[in-house]
């Protein structure tokens, strides 16, 4: 069983990290304010629901971490802070939950972004973390969002994807550098792939307005192994899985032919229209536009 008041004495022996410059173990952190416009974010990773019942704390707490960096790499910020509000039944040890409150705080220093604050709460059910992940978005350049894909861009796409429920999506990687490289190089819409590559790239023609037609998609290992082992193909695991935590993004085919950015292919282009439309280049048929009632991840349904 654990216990808050030890927990929060535990908490107030950890040092102080650098960015932090209001009290130690106040209610509210107070940073230094740095350069750049605040980038803020949060996001959930719940037991039964992103991972597993039993997986590991640690692991939970890595992967609530990293889910919400990603975020931030999406809109080409550099990570400085996070928060995290963690709520778990009364059984969860006290070691269960240093280990949880651990494995967040390492991926946070991994990537530059200390855990400054947070909250507990006790309560019936599994474990659920929410982490806010802060950060600086340098320069003056427009943020890229999903709602800026233009007719005529390009969509390139940060490496393979499909399978990654085979163990990847405990240990998603948060794409910050390629996120800063690509806004600098100028890509204007910009998503990373949770929910399904083809639900997600859907929501962001929807966002912008726009018709997404996918020409290729890269297959990681793991989506020709979940194939092997179920009943669909995998391309249709490419589509569909998601959580694999790449980057999608949209440039012009001008500010894509001055960049050298290793590891990211294009796969598409946007054009006027609506929805996403599946090439027959990648089906091996004729093409036809994609219903997102076909696959992909969606809360309440």
């Amino acid at each position: 069983m654990w216990d808050e008041d030890r927990l929060h004495r535990w908490l107030a022996r950890q040092s102080a990290p650098e960015v932090l410059v209001g009290s130690h173990g106040h209610d509210a952190a107070v940073l230094s304010a740095g350069g750049g416009r605040r980038v803020l974010c949060v996001d959930a990773t719940v037991e039964g629901v992103h991972a597993a019942l039993g997986v590991a704390p640690s692991r939970l707490g890595r992967k609530a971490a990293a889910r919400a960096l990603s975020d931030l790499a999406a809109t080409a910020a550099e990570p400085s802070a996070l928060l995290l509000a963690l709520r778990a039944p009364r059984e969860r040890s006290t070691a269960w939950m240093r280990a949880a409150i651990e494995g967040v705080r390492r991926e946070g220093a991994r990537h530059g972004a200390p855990l400054v604050g947070g909250d507990l709460t006790c309560a019936r059910g599994p474990a659920s973390f929410s982490v806010s992940a802060i950060g600086v978005l340098a320069g003056r350049r427009p943020a890229p969002g999903r709602d800026r894909a233009r007719a005529g861009d390009l969509v390139v796409l940060s490496g393979a994807v499909g399978g990654s429920g085979l163990g990847r999506h405990l240990r998603p990687r948060p794409r910050l550098a390629l996120g800063v490289a690509l806004h600098w190089a100028g890509a204007r819409a910009m998503m990373d792939i949770s929910d399904g590559l083809a639900l997600d790239l859907w929501r962001l023609a929807r966002a912008s307005n726009v018709r997404v037609e996918l020409q290729s998609l890269p297959l990681h290992a793991d989506a020709r192994r979940a194939a092997r082992a179920g009943g669909h193909s995998a391309l249709w695991h490419g589509l569909h899985d998601g959580e694999d935590h790449e980057l999608l993004a949209t440039l012009a085919p001008a500010a894509w032919a001055r960049t050298d950015i290793s590891g990211v292919s294009v796969i598409g282009r946007v054009s006027r229209g609506t929805g996403l439309f599946l090439s027959g280049s990648l089906l091996g048929a004729g093409g036809r536009l994609w219903d997102p009632s076909e696959g992909g991840y969606r809360h309440g349904r």
